[in-house]
């Protein structure tokens, strides 16, 4: 299987064929929209503005910002790969104490985003388990 630089425009075109193929089998959400900027970005300009969105009941990481966003955070690109792709919450609560993630708006909306990596029942942990290694697969280390 190929893989991509995390958040590179082959890497999104890839990880939304994954939510496609899973979003119908995903359901109940926390519902967020949330603008992100990503810093020191291997490639491009060096930096990335994405949105991660489930307003509409299935997850959306993608390019752009969002108008009215719930939350917005500003950190580097290693960080903006464990928070996204590895989920490494260690290394994620390491960098929000750190500095390293900077947010503004309802940080209880950011926190929501915990309940993504199980979605609550067994069956949805592990979809959401399979989803996370297949987003992991097409990512470059």
């Amino acid at each position: 299987m190929s893989q991509y630089p995390f958040l590179s425009e082959r890497w999104m075109a890839e990880a939304r064929k994954i939510r496609d193929e899973y979003g119908h089998s995903i359901s109940d959400v926390p519902p967020i929209a949330m603008n992100v900027v990503v810093n020191g970005v291997p490639f491009g300009d060096g930096s990335v503005n994405a949105h991660v969105d489930s307003s509409s009941g299935r997850l959306a990481l993608d390019q752009g910002h969002i108008g009215k966003p719930d939350v917005s955070i500003t950190t580097d690109y290693a960080t903006a790969k464990a928070l996204f792709v590895e989920p490494n919450p260690t290394a994620v609560l390491q960098a929000f104490m750190a500095g390293k993630i900077r947010v503004q708006g309802d940080l209880g909306k950011l926190l929501s985003l915990q309940e993504l990596a199980g979605f609550g029942s067994d069956d949805d942990m592990t979809l959401a388990k399979e989803v996370a290694e297949r987003v992991k697969s097409i990512t470059k280390p």
